[in-house]
């Protein structure tokens, strides 16, 4: 049987098993009848710590940084550079997936396929430069705002599908001129199969030092996640503990801000395949966004999905697409994304059996809607007519 080929530009893409995204991986091992090499940074985002070389992962060199700074910058730069390099070295892929956030990446995957004379296929993860410009990274009047958008448009016209996770950014990329039929929707997810404890419950608490109903963040620790929200709920609602796991340039200023709160602690990020067990010891899991208007319609948190397909309770600050989406599985509770303290205080007041409830109906929701399994065969069905050629959409 002959295989086809996808290469993946993913700059913070990690192998099973280790902190960070591992959403290309467990896509595309999926794929009957395809092979996929993802070219990744040699440094893990999360930890910082060098990746071992892994099946299917090539490794490039990246530059190190710390914070939000120009070195963060010459980080993306350096991955465009060594990703393009080392794809023109692969053999000829079928088709080229490039991923953003940032755009250096499309970029680089919008030149290895042209070199290679192969389909493009650009996901859009966030919104460049737009998600900048409302956290206020960024002004809308810079000159390198205006760059990226040039840039942005330019990747849009290039792609021969554009893959999105969002259903609100169909609109956004859609109104710079890309046809309808040439956006997929195949968002994240998560496969309950995949969330089994390795041991009981008890055990599992006392391992982690769950005393009291126990709250779990699981994810990064950036600007963009609006930890300080969350701080100041947990000081509020000092009935329950709050635990946030995880590691990002925000996370040194919040354990000193957090400082004499009680009930907040703070962990070190956890491998993949310890995050079962994190979750099966917590009572509740806890997404967290800054209040930005763009979120609303324009993210797909793993962490939901991850708590969902884990059987876990989910409170979350985000209205709009997570929040419709929580609420309409009766998995959880959404609070106004300044109000957090109002979700902390209904998890005091939920009984075992209610929030035992709340987390069977995400887990029952998440296999029938939005398993990996079935996120695989749709971006199959998006490729395959890509390699036939029966693929070319109007630009």
């Amino acid at each position: 049987m002959t295989h086809r080929r996808v290469l993946v530009l993913n700059h913070f893409a990690v192998p099973p098993g280790y902190p960070g995204g591992t959403r290309h991986v467990e896509l595309f091992s999926r794929l009957p009848g395809w092979t996929y090499v993802i070219l990744a940074g040699r440094r893990n985002m999360i930890t910082g710590a060098p990746q071992r070389p892994e099946p299917g992962f090539h490794l490039v060199a990246v530059t190190p940084y710390r914070g939000n700074g120009l070195g963060r910058v010459l980080n993306w730069v350096s991955y465009a550079v060594t990703a393009t390099v080392a794809g023109l070295r692969q053999p000829r892929p079928d088709v080229v997936y490039a991923s953003s956030p940032h755009l250096l990446a499309g970029l680089s995957g919008c030149v290895v396929a042209a070199l290679r004379r192969t389909p493009f296929v650009l996901e859009v993860r966030d919104l460049w430069p737009r998600v900048l410009v409302e956290m206020g990274t960024l002004s809308e009047t810079s000159v390198a705002n205006r760059a990226l958008e040039r840039l942005e448009r330019f990747l849009y016209r290039r792609a021969d599908r554009i893959v999105i996770m969002a259903p609100g950014v169909r609109a956004a990329i859609e109104a710079t001129g890309v046809a309808p039929d040439r956006i997929a929707f195949i968002p994240n997810a998560a496969d309950p199969d995949d969330f089994t404890p390795s041991v009981g419950r008890d055990e599992l608490r006392r391992r982690y030092g769950f005393t009291r109903r126990t709250a779990v963040y699981a994810g990064a620790h950036g600007p963009a996640n609006g930890l300080d929200l969350l701080l100041a709920a947990a000081e509020a609602v000092p009935e329950i503990d709050v635990v946030l796991v995880g590691s990002g340039v925000e996370k040194s200023r919040l354990r000193a801000k957090a400082l004499g709160i009680g009930n907040v602690r703070f962990l070190d990020p956890v491998p993949k395949t310890e995050i079962p067990d994190l979750l099966h010891a917590a009572d509740v899991g806890l997404h967290v966004l800054a209040d930005i208007e763009l979120f609303r319609a324009g993210v797909s948190p793993n962490k939901v999905f991850d708590y969902m397909a884990a059987g876990l309770p989910i409170l979350t600050n985000s209205p709009g697409i997570v929040g419709d989406l929580v609420m309409g599985a009766a998995a959880g509770y959404v609070t106004p994304p300044g109000n957090l303290a109002h979700g902390l205080t209904q998890m005091v007041q939920a009984s075992p059996d209610g929030l035992t409830k709340m987390g069977a109906a995400g887990r029952c929701w998440i296999r029938e809607h939005q398993s990996r399994t079935a996120m695989a065969h749709a971006l199959t069905r998006l490729l395959a007519p890509l390699v036939d050629g029966a693929g070319d959409a109007p630009r």
